[in-house]
């Protein structure tokens, strides 16, 4: 019976985090992702090129949005300019915009912060505690992942602030988008073997393969 009831309990503890997607379909949902890709391409004095290449892009995020799946963590890759962080802000507007409720009793609403790579190793040094309220967000958006050092020094000691934010995350299973001109196999000779599995497991990955859609 102990043993029956510690087997219930742990189960429970397992699946407390329901990991969150969007409430709409998934034609629903690129039809939404894309106007917010749109709208951030013009506020930048940019024209917006609708491509085969960014549609694919779009229905493989919207599935992820959407979808059944396990994983709770998304990685876009891909070269410069290619659209990576504006899916991220177009994203951010969306759960601005539809002020989505985290659960039925509470009245915190979605969101998500983004946050440059190399900005999150200064403040891991300047402001730790700030650090640490990052790596335990609800939601996080680490842009340019693979541009900060691996690094840094604070008063002798060695402080590894994306690593160790990365694996707080991947241990409380908290929702996190990286965006990266890294490609998949860069990513385990320079992160290790630890950090690289830990992204394969938490992360669906989708490969940003055109080189741009902005017109100049």
């Amino acid at each position: 019976m102990l043993a029956d009831l510690l087997a219930s309990q742990l189960n429970q503890r397992q699946t407390t985090r329901a990991r969150f997607r969007l409430p709409f379909s998934k034609t629903d949902t690129v039809r939404v992702l894309l106007a917010g890709v749109k709208a951030e391409v013009e506020r930048r004095d940019k024209t917006f090129v609708m491509s085969e290449a960014l549609l694919t892009q779009t229905e493989q995020i919207a599935e992820w949005l959407t979808g059944n799946h396990s994983k709770f963590g998304l990685m876009l890759c891909g070269g410069c300019g290619n659209g990576k962080t504006t899916f991220v802000k177009a994203f951010q507007q969306i759960l601005n915009k539809f002020e989505m409720k985290v659960d039925d009793y509470y009245s915190e609403r979605y969101s998500i912060r983004i946050v440059n790579a190399r900005d999150l190793a200064r403040v891991c040094k300047e402001d730790y505690d700030e650090w640490r309220s990052l790596c335990y967000k609800r939601m996080l958006a680490i842009d340019d992942f693979g541009t900060e050092p691996l690094e840094v020094m604070d008063y002798g000691n060695v402080l590894y602030p994306i690593t160790d934010l990365l694996t707080t995350r991947y241990d409380r299973h908290l929702y996190t988008i990286l965006t990266t001109n890294l490609t998949p196999q860069e990513i385990r000779p320079r992160y290790g073997d630890r950090i690289a599995d830990r992204l394969n497991e938490m992360m669906g990955k989708v490969i940003f393969a055109n080189s741009t859609y902005r017109t100049p």
